[in-house]
């Protein structure tokens, strides 16, 4: 498998990453949204297999204090292979010169993070634009 890494959005089928989105599972991201949040993010990358998009993700970040990786996603047909943990030691060294990297993670996915250097947050806290669904879904507790 070789794969190829691109870390500029210049060319970027973004109806190609909904889908990846889509089907990795991350949810339902339509395609100019993901271009709005993407072009936001200091530190991108896009992993491609034989032309195929297979992986992507970003890091919003100030250039200083504060990075947060977000949005990594992985086809289906890659995960298990070392492809998710490349994307995030990447986007961990591109945010390296910042005090704190954070990340929050679907529910049992925790695992995978700690094993590449994350570790609890006590005191995060979030709100969220659908409160009912991040409960839902155990991204938050009322307690």
């Amino acid at each position: 498998m070789t794969l190829e890494w691109r870390y500029a959005q210049d060319g970027i089928d973004w109806e190609e990453l909904a889908d990846l989105y889509r089907v990795a599972p991350l949810g339902n991201k339509n395609s100019s949204g993901l271009k709005t949040v993407f072009t936001a993010s200091m530190f991108k990358c896009f992993v491609y297999d034989e032309g195929r998009l297979i992986g992507a993700g970003r890091v919003l970040a100030d250039g200083m204090d504060c990075a947060y990786l977000c949005d990594v996603a992985v086809h289906p047909s890659h995960q298990g292979t070392g492809v998710g943990k490349a994307i995030v030691a990447t986007l961990v060294d591109l945010s390296k010169d910042h005090k704190k990297i954070i990340l929050y993670a679907v529910p049992g996915k925790e695992p995978f993070y700690r094993k590449l250097g994350f570790k609890r947050m006590t005191t995060a806290m979030a709100i969220f634009a659908n409160p009912a669904q991040a409960l839902a879904t155990g991204l938050v507790s009322e307690d």
